[in-house]
């Protein structure tokens, strides 16, 4: 493709989407308004949001007051053009689940459920996606959560062994032609619970999640991003450098007595590295209670000074769903500024 031609397409799309983050962001506008947000002419607003308004994306309303001129279109964007699918697998206590949820452009769920299954691999996946798409057949993207490692669409180590070296993202985007992101369980929930807090500024903090049964892992935000590290292994807590084996490590991490100082080593180790704000914590492991002591212990290696504020995360998978949610519908969008907000 002729590069010039290469280069008007992509200003063409940005500008597209500068329009429709506008004209969501304001509810409804007029051309002039979504010129005045954007920066754009209003000439060039007009003709995107006439395009916009042929493909169904956005509605016209009624015409704004006149204060003596010709009385101003207004437009609304149409957040139900197009659904998103978002599909978690889990295991806890050696029961598996699919949680679900299908929603709008505005991020409100149309739909959400649960389902235990024998298997959560990718046959049941797919299956509950067929569904899912049959009954919605406006959905544009997919976003599947796992408790594992993924590297470049293909699932690494996970707590589903028959998840492993699944390369969910090229199978189901082949399948059903939509966009797709398969992402680990931790960065989605803190993705989540970071959008929740709505920061003024950005800030750092984590999630840690402790469950009876699996080992531990940790979702990580670095002012502002998520950080995933090079091969996305950040956040396998389970790998710090505790001097002791892993399965001596799992048995530690089930017992009352030596559950304490091994949560506080890991919130220390946290702490030494990234310097969060706070550390969320969560799982059938933790207790409320329990924060009062893990705080004493990581005193004995953290300045308190330095020690972030400790809470214990009451709805993870809420905002596992949202994280997961807001990180699908940032997969339609196109690209420069919505990407790079999470990476």
């Amino acid at each position: 493709m002729n590069p010039i031609t290469n280069n008007s397409m992509r200003v063409k799309k940005i500008n597209q989407e500068l329009v429709r983050q506008a004209l969501k962001s304001m509810k409804q506008g007029t051309k002039s308004m979504v010129a005045e947000a954007t920066g754009l002419s209003v000439a060039t607003c007009g003709n995107i949001l006439n395009e916009l308004h042929e493909a169904g994306e956005v509605i016209e309303t009624e015409l704004e007051e006149s204060s003596g001129g010709r009385p101003a279109r207004r437009y609304v964007y149409n957040v139900d053009y197009s659904y998103v699918a978002c599909i978690f697998a889990k295991i806890e206590s050696g029961r598996q689940s699919l949680t679900y949820g299908v929603a709008n452009l505005a991020g409100e769920y149309i739909e959400r459920g649960y389902q235990e299954v024998k298997f959560a691999d990718s046959t049941a996946i797919d299956e509950l996606l067929g569904v899912l798409i049959e009954r919605h057949n406006n959905i544009k993207a997919v976003g599947i959560g796992v408790p594992g490692v993924v590297h470049h669409g293909v699932v690494d180590i996970c707590d589903i062994e028959m998840l492993r070296q699944v390369p969910l993202e090229a199978e189901i985007r082949e399948k059903y032609e939509v966009e797709v992101i398969v992402e680990n369980d931790m960065n989605l929930t803190v993705y989540g619970f970071y959008k929740k807090q709505n920061y003024e500024e950005d800030q750092t903090l984590a999630v840690a999640t402790f469950l009876q049964g699996s080992f531990p892992g940790a979702g990580i935000m670095i002012d502002g991003h998520i950080h995933k590290g090079k091969t996305r292994f950040a956040g396998e807590i389970s790998f710090l450098p505790f001097g002791i084996s892993r399965e001596e490590q799992f048995n530690q991490l089930q017992e009352r007595r030596t559950f304490i100082p091994l949560a506080a080593q890991t919130i220390a180790s946290l702490t030494a590295v990234i310097n969060p704000e706070t550390v969320a914590l969560t799982g059938d492991l933790v207790q409320a209670a329990d924060l009062d002591e893990i705080y004493r212990e990581c005193l004995r290696i953290i300045p308190e000074i330095h020690m972030p504020l400790l809470i214990v995360l009451e709805e993870p998978d809420e905002d596992y769903m949202n994280g997961l949610t807001a990180m699908t519908l940032e997969s339609l969008a196109y690209s420069l500024q919505l990407v790079e907000k999470r990476r």
